[in-house]
């Protein structure tokens, strides 16, 4: 039986889920986490639904992956490494170069090395373990599954920034977006849910988690998206900022003496969001906990972030001509039950309503009442999924 499995690789992490397929059943997934890092751990679940875990040092990638695919083994999880024969790595900047999955090769993955510019924190990271496997499995499809790919159906009127234009042409100066794999996931189920054509709704998808984008989907396509040249942009997230004035970036580089860009965007990027807002945490249950005991800078910070998300969905229901579902996904969207009514709550001026018991349910579900005038649904994201099913085509034209 062959199995495929999918990787999403981070400067210290490493996630995977491994697929039977062509049948999509998930036989194990895990995570490898603070590679490089005292207090490396590598946690796996097994096909009986034990978890197991291994607390080693880990040095880097390739060690992660070489013990990832041995406890495979010792696990009876595979039975040879030749039961593997594709893998799909997520990739969060392809740049205008990839408008598609592409077929993993040495100019390929070089080209992915060179839009690093696009995505600093992603990009090589993502590099790293695509060497990794390749180290290991060197023969197997592999496959990079680009997070910018599903945007590059955006219109020049929306992913082109008010600079010159030949900003755009010599540097590629313009929005990507992020989180495609995920928007365009969420999006056909959310099509079939409510059983009509993709091409014949208008939907705002919200990926809502530690990193949060808000796509809007006309024609089956992207049309718009919250996040920018880099994943930095769009609304407020758990460390990043999200959008804000150039100037003030300026501003501040001059008074907190910063002369290295760098600098400034790992304040932008890493102590900004919901933790620099409120001064206590990145993890939105830890706000709402202290924002349920009055502290005001946690009550802010909620406030805002439901501000942003609430701004991108009136000006992309606007830009559409109509709306006709909003989809939450992700960590924050498919778990927190106070912030999705928070969010619809705003929503009035477009007759959403909330069925309440619906809303406190788990799993894929409409959760708007029967005379919500938009249908409102929380569908969990597997982006896993969609990376494995894009390998599955690699295969089949190397067939």
């Amino acid at each position: 039986m062959e199995k495929t499995i999918a990787i999403n690789a981070g400067s210290s992490t490493l996630k995977f889920k491994l697929f039977e397929m062509p049948e999509e059943k998930v036989i194990s997934s895990g995570t490898v986490d603070r590679i490089g890092i005292p207090g490396s751990n590598f946690t796996i679940k097994t096909t009986d639904g034990k978890k197991v875990e291994i607390d080693q040092p880990i040095k880097n990638h390739e060690e992660a992956v070489n013990l990832l695919l041995k406890e495979l083994l010792k696990l009876d999880i595979i039975k040879d490494y030749s039961e593997i024969t594709g893998v799909g790595h997520r990739v969060v900047a392809g740049g205008e170069i990839f408008q598609d999955s592409a077929l993993i090769d040495d100019k390929v993955l070089k080209q992915i090395e060179d839009l690093k510019e696009y995505a600093p924190l992603h990009n090589p990271a993502n590099a790293t373990g695509i060497r990794a496997f390749k180290k290991v499995l060197p023969d197997i499809t592999s496959v990079a599954v680009f997070d910018t790919s599903f945007h590059e159906t955006l219109p020049e009127k929306n992913y082109l920034y008010s600079i010159p234009y030949e900003y755009y042409e010599k540097y590629g100066a313009r929005k990507y977006g992020a989180h495609g794999t995920s928007h365009q996931y969420v999006a056909g189920r959310a099509a079939k849910m409510m059983g009509k054509p993709l091409e014949e709704l208008k939907i705002i998808t919200l990926h809502l988690g530690a990193g949060s984008s808000i796509t809007a989907i006309k024609d089956g396509k992207s049309f718009d998206t919250s996040m920018g040249f880099t994943p930095l942009a769009g609304i407020t997230m758990a460390t990043r900022s999200g959008d804000i004035d150039a100037s003030l970036v300026v501003y501040l580089m001059q008074k907190l003496n910063i002369t290295n860009p760098e600098d400034i965007l790992t304040i932008l990027n890493k102590k900004s969001g919901l933790l620099g807002l409120s001064g206590m945490s990145p993890d939105l249950r830890d706000i709402i906990d202290a924002a349920e005991k009055g502290e005001h800078r946690a009550q802010m910070a909620i406030d805002i972030f439901v501000n942003n998300i609430v701004k991108y969905i009136g000006s992309y229901a606007t830009e559409m001509g109509g709306l006709d579902g909003i989809v939450f996904t992700a960590g924050i969207g498919e778990n927190s039950v106070p912030m999705r009514e928070k969010i619809t709550s705003k929503l009035g001026i477009f007759n959403v309503k909330l069925d309440q018991a619906l809303n406190e349910k788990r799993g894929e579900r409409f959760i708007s009442a029967e005379d919500s005038a938009v249908q409102v649904m929380v569908i969990p994201t597997d982006e896993e999924l969609a990376i494995a099913r894009d390998v599955e085509k690699f295969k089949k034209m190397g067939d």
